[in-house]
């Protein structure tokens, strides 16, 4: 896997060979950086990058010009590689990991508010669902700001009720769900 575009174009991005993570593949990313450049200026943005895994879109939105990203992993391996991935760009300035569960981080009460919350969790990984309400409910987002999630095809009804919408772009096997605050 590599950096698609902006600062650090071209440059590696290892994962954890685990059943835990299923990294977001180089196509599908640059179609989900794509979309998001209609939605949102990535220079100056805080990110928060859930299920983060490698660290892979975060670190992307970094690349692309964000001012500081928040990395959500709670396995302590891929937290490791995640680190490891961080400090190969000299980057940790602007990297921040909550070592903890998505459910627990988005029931948070003093957190910052985010331009762009990206969640890209394992494909049968149903807590989705309640970290998605809890972003809402405890506004993790500012005015302006996006959501993005990514599904599997095999979950689609069950999200979609979930969600309250529709997909709005297949990717191979994955779904792109965004919402915004209006």
């Amino acid at each position: 896997m590599r950096i698609i575009a902006g600062e650090y174009r071209g440059r590696t991005i290892k994962f954890p060979k685990s059943n835990l993570v299923r990294p977001t593949t180089d196509k599908n990313k640059e179609a989900i950086f794509n979309m998001l450049r209609r939605y949102v200026p990535f220079e100056g943005i805080t990110v928060c990058d859930i299920y983060a895994g490698s660290g892979s879109l975060g670190l992307e939105a970094l690349s692309r010009g964000a001012d500081e990203i928040h990395f959500v992993e709670k396995d302590f391996k891929v937290q490791k590689m995640l680190n490891e991935n961080i400090e190969s760009l000299n980057a940790s300035e602007y990297c921040t990991i909550f070592r903890m569960e998505a459910l627990r981080f988005s029931k948070l009460k003093d957190h910052g508010q985010y331009d762009l919350i990206i969640l890209d969790p394992p494909f049968f990984k149903h807590d989705i669902h309640d970290v998605y309400k809890n972003l809402l409910i405890n506004n993790f987002l500012n005015e302006d700001g996006i959501l993005l999630i990514e599904r599997s095809i095999q979950t689609k009804e069950m999200d979609e009720k979930a969600f309250g919408q529709e997909a709005i772009k297949r990717l191979g096997d994955s779904l792109i769900y965004i919402f915004t605050t209006d």
